[in-house]
């Protein structure tokens, strides 16, 4: 019997499509090179809040994508679908606005430079909107507005979600 692919598209155990972005929820977090606590770690994340991609689902363990291409396994209760992203990682010496609004004309509230991590509350297509916390010293946690999509690791091309 054939099955036509769009309904084999989700035959995964949380019904999810993959691939897809979800961040790290706990710190430390081991990442382990197969689907089980019997498997060695191959590193830990230090750090929660940070972007990975699922590409692939075994029971509650999901297979995961680093920003640098790495790969492992993580247990679902360690990952969010609180979505965070990276800025420009790509290029060491950018400098992305962050919007008002999204659009290409709108004022610019601050500049974002490379790997700079974002909170991403949804994305249009062509606009995510986000907030950065604040590094610096000017009174302010955060700042909000826009940033294209297309110079976020975290979001897919022409994605959109709320």
């Amino acid at each position: 019997m054939l099955v036509p692919a769009f309904a084999q598209e989700n035959k995964n155990p949380s019904g999810f499509s993959l691939p897809r972005f979800v961040s790290v929820r706990s710190e430390p977090t081991n990442v382990r090179v197969g689907p089980g606590t019997q498997y060695d770690v191959a590193w830990v994340f230090v750090k929660s809040e940070l972007p990975v991609e699922i590409i692939q689902e075994f029971d509650t363990w999901r297979k995961i994508r680093d920003l640098d291409g790495a790969e492992g396994w993580v247990h679902k209760s360690l990952l969010t679908g609180h979505r965070m992203a990276y800025v420009a990682p790509w290029n060491a010496d950018a400098k992305i606005p962050l919007r008002a609004r999204g659009q290409s004309e709108a004022r610019v509230r601050a500049w974002l430079t490379s790997n700079y991590l974002v909170s991403v509350e949804g994305c249009d297509g062509q606009y995510c909107a986000v907030s950065a916390k604040n590094t610096g010293n000017d009174g302010r946690s955060t700042y909000t507005g826009y940033v294209e999509q297309s110079a976020l690791w975290g979001v897919y091309p022409n994605e959109s979600f709320n």
